[in-house]
């Protein structure tokens, strides 16, 4: 059986192919999957995604479910994680409506709720207002952002927390000398381009210029979300791409066998990862046709 994870982070298993536009370890292969999946037709039998699909303009979260079909064998298992947008709505209204009655605890929820709709669309600087409201010292309605953002929300606002402390410099330096060298001249590289690049377009068209690279190139370096997915616009995509049979599914159910024991969407003590998720499964045709 070969297992492929697409946009693993550092969350993959060792007994699958894993593929991330940077590789977080070395059993990660590196590559940008806006151009394509780099494997031969037909050469897997699970092809599996989390929290990727919503970063891809729609044009490229296409293509990219027409390569999962490709590179699947007939019959083959496709496993897609996206934030869930309909239950987000949902939430958002009825902390809405508790709010409009005077709930002052629903108004700190109700807040939050703006930001899982909108903020990681329309941000133009890593963390956007996410960053800033989690950097709180006191989170009136911790619980219930823990509650919506799981484990990995909680590692996250730890390392947020810990970045804005005044030691903040120097656990960054501490980091970049222990990082691999090749790392490390990238990224001075990456400096002095946008240093020496954004001055270019300063002299030439103006400061307003320059805050236009800037979020230009931020935009579009992966992070925010270029679009978001419910049962309904999820399934058919799918159905569209070439797949058949849609089906919603939990964090730990799975048409994939032993899907648990990989710990992909769940921790190793069974607490699902991303508990915002909408799981959906989806088949490649037996004959290896597309009924679309």
């Amino acid at each position: 059986m070969k297992y492929l994870n697409l946009g693993c982070g550092s969350r993959y298993h060792l007994d699958w192919m894993n593929i991330d536009i940077v590789a977080a370890g070395p059993a990660v292969r590196a590559h940008n999957l806006v151009r394509g999946i780099p494997l031969a037709d037909e050469c897997c039998d699970v092809v599996y995604h989390s929290h990727l699909l919503e970063h891809l303009r729609p044009s490229d979260a296409f293509r990219l479910m027409k390569e999962c079909c490709r590179v699947l064998k007939p019959g083959g298992i496709l496993r897609v994680a996206v934030p869930d947008l309909e239950r987000i709505c949902r939430v958002y209204l009825e902390k809405l409506e508790m709010a409009l009655e005077g709930d002052q605890a629903a108004l700190e929820d109700y807040d939050w709720m703006l930001l899982e709709l909108f903020d990681q669309t329309v941000r133009e600087r890593s963390g956007g207002a996410m960053r800033s409201y989690v950097s709180r010292d006191v989170l009136a309605n911790e619980s219930f952002i823990y509650e919506r953002i799981g484990e990995e929300g909680r590692a996250l606002i730890r390392s947020v927390r810990q970045l804005d402390e005044p030691t903040r410099d120097r656990s960054i330096n501490s980091n970049a000398r222990s990082a691999p060298l090749m790392w490390r001249l990238r990224g001075r590289l990456g400096r002095l381009w946008r240093g020496t690049g954004h001055q270019f377009v300063r002299f030439w068209l103006g400061a307003q210029a320059v805050e236009a690279l800037r979020v230009g190139q931020f935009r579009l370096a992966g992070e925010v979300h270029q679009w978001m997915y419910d049962r309904f616009s999820l399934a058919r995509l799918l159905l569209t791409a070439g797949f058949i049979e849609p089906t919603q599914q939990t964090a730990t159910g799975s048409r994939i066998s032993n899907w648990a024991v990989f710990n992909l969407d769940t921790t190793s003590e069974g607490v699902v990862v991303k508990p915002d998720s909408m799981f959906m499964e989806a088949l490649k045709p037996p004959s290896g046709g597309s009924e679309a």
